[in-house]
């Protein structure tokens, strides 16, 4: 029997990440685990802004970034979420994502990890490559990659109802 206490899901506030949160929901609440949803912002200062950028205050931008990214976490869980599936949010700073989020995967004890991706093309691959593929190389669990559009497995609890009656 699969034994699950930790569902982790790394968002990049995408479409493909809304859908893999409803998943990480879903599969919390299934296994009575604890959810964490995880956000890799970009450090400013190690970033690089190009040759014509200048920012007075580093600091203060980068602190600006983290600010709304927050926002943005907050966001994603409701009352309900924070209760029944002890959901948490996580905000890393790193400009390597697919480490962080396999770093945080290891140090939280997470059984799973949940993400979007967005299935580029063979071209964009090759000049991007993908932060998912790179978390399922490093994540020391399983990983699961949500396509945007997917398959409707998960159904609202109104259609799951009336599907049953």
């Amino acid at each position: 029997m699969i034994a699950m206490k930790r569902v982790l899901v790394a968002t990049d506030f995408g479409e493909a990440a809304k859908v893999a949160l409803d998943y990480g929901k879903e599969l919390a609440r299934t296994f009575g685990a604890a959810l964490e949803v995880l956000h890799v912002c970009n450090n400013a200062l190690t970033r690089g802004l190009g040759a014509d950028a200048y920012l007075s205050n580093y600091a203060d931008f980068q602190r600006e970034i983290e600010a709304e990214a927050r926002k943005q976490l907050d966001a994603l869980l409701d009352d309900e979420d924070r209760t029944m599936l002890q959901a948490k949010t996580v905000l890393i700073t790193s400009n390597a994502p697919a480490v962080a989020i396999a770093r945080h995967a290891a140090e939280s004890g997470a059984d799973i990890v949940l993400m979007g991706t967005h299935g580029r093309g063979a071209l964009a691959h090759l000049l991007m490559g993908s932060v998912a593929e790179r978390v399922v190389r490093l994540a020391p669990c399983p990983v699961l990659t949500v396509r945007h559009p997917e398959r409707e497995f998960i159904l609202p609890d109104a259609l799951v109802a009336v599907v049953k009656a």
